[in-house]
């Protein structure tokens, strides 16, 4: 069964991501795990830009931890390239996100990588027991989803 490549009209938010040179393996482009880093670069600078990223000292506060993550690869990616990282979320639950990402080469339309990211908030103090998206991630979330809540 095979799956479309996702096109850029299909992202909601777009950040450029630099490659670095140590990104690149043997081969000349650039290595899978870089494209993890990628995703999650791209995540957390949309939450930090909105002012989302709580410390375990911010007291009653929430973490949010990978729980899984999966890339698919549709071609590849060189250094220096600055790739365009479109982000889109597919899903928010009572305690969890799931983010989607699609990286783009410059001038192309069709993605270079996709992926996903699932993200599960726990009590920063125990980083363990689940709880509820906090309110402000809700809303920051809204604009970036692709199907509707439920």
């Amino acid at each position: 069964m095979s799956k479309s490549i996702p096109r850029r009209a299909e992202y909601r938010h777009f950040q450029d991501i630099p490659t670095r040179w140590g990104d690149q393996d043997s081969y000349g482009h650039i290595n899978n795990a870089a494209y993890y880093f990628y995703f999650d670069t791209l995540v957390a600078l949309f939450l930090a830009g909105r002012g989302l990223q709580p410390t375990p000292a911010d007291p009653g506060s929430s973490l949010a931890v990978v729980v899984e993550t999966m890339c698919r690869f549709h071609s590849p990616a060189h250094f220096p390239d600055v790739l365009a990282g479109g982000l889109r979320v597919a899903h928010v639950g009572r305690s969890s996100v799931r983010y989607e990402i699609g990286l783009f080469r410059p001038g192309e339309d069709l993605a270079c990588a996709e992926g996903h990211f699932i993200h599960v908030q726990v009590d920063a103090a125990t980083q363990r027991q689940t709880v509820p998206v906090p309110p402000a991630l809700r809303e920051a979330l809204a604009p970036l989803l692709v199907s509707p809540p439920g």
